[in-house]
């Protein structure tokens, strides 16, 4: 499966997943053909609905993107991950390792209880999405510039990157840095990384009354998020990418040239 994405791996084997008492591998393949599944449904659905980017806003579009890799990595996993049957659920994918399937199968006819799949026994990997940060319209209106829109792109503007969660146990993490290429999303960095701790996620937040947001969040720290750096799976062939990668964490671990 090819698209006109192009992509630089690191010079791994794979990903370990930890899960309760066994451990699952997945090939570095896995995740070249999820790429591409991925980008591939992102142009077909440029070229059927393209509008839906537009409707769907940009915190929607972070959610739709990290969905959509979750589902390419299912299929390519080829039975080793199963999409978590609750969208409140915790972790994303369930890893089906030996006592993942034994519980899976427990549960075949229970799968409408929420409370086994928020918090899955054996254990997964959960999947989130971030575009960066890029400065305020203020602050770029006095350098005559403008805030980029849905569809433009982003890098050149972009100041820092994290990724957020509702709890600061979130663990086995894939982290998607996504920007717009070609007027579409396109997954631009994947991360990994199986040993975070709480204390590379920031204080809980709680909402505002009368805020935008209506769940609790934690940002991740400096410390989490070089921890995903050091774990890089993949970066999009374009040296603004890795240049802003390794700039924004004083490294230099990404090298495509």
């Amino acid at each position: 499966m090819t698209t006109d994405t192009d992509y630089v791996y690191n010079k791994i084997k794979g990903v370990t997943v930890t899960g309760k008492s066994e451990n699952l591998f997945l090939d570095l393949d896995i995740f070249k053909t999820a790429l591409a599944r991925t980008n591939k449904n992102m142009d077909e659905i440029k070229e059927i609905v393209p509008y839906l980017f537009g409707i769907l806003g940009m915190r929607n579009l972070s959610a739709f993107v990290g969905e959509m890799f979750v589902s390419s990595l299912v299929k390519s996993a080829n039975g080793k991950l199963v999409k978590n049957p609750h969208q409140d659920g915790y972790p994303d994918l369930l890893i089906m390792t030996k006592e993942g399937k034994a519980l899976w199968e427990k549960l075949a006819n229970n799968n409408q209880d929420k409370s086994p799949f928020s918090g899955f026994e054996t254990g997964g990997i959960e999947v989130k999405a971030t575009i960066g940060s890029v400065p305020t319209p203020a602050v770029l209106s006095k350098k005559g510039l403008r805030k980029p829109e849905i569809g433009d792109e982003r890098i050149k503007f972009t100041k820092a990157y994290d990724w957020k969660a509702h709890h600061r146990e979130t663990n086995n993490l894939i982290g998607i840095y996504w920007d717009f290429v070609k007027e579409k999303p396109v997954i631009c960095g994947l991360f990994y990384s199986g040993n975070l701790t709480e204390n590379d996620w920031g204080k809980i937040v709680q909402p505002k009354e009368g805020g935008g947001r209506t769940t609790s969040v934690s940002i991740m720290a400096r410390t989490g998020i070089y921890k995903m750096y050091e774990n890089w799976i993949a970066v999009i062939n374009d040296s603004r990418y890795a240049d802003f990668f390794n700039r924004y964490n004083r490294a230099n671990l990404i090298d495509i040239r």
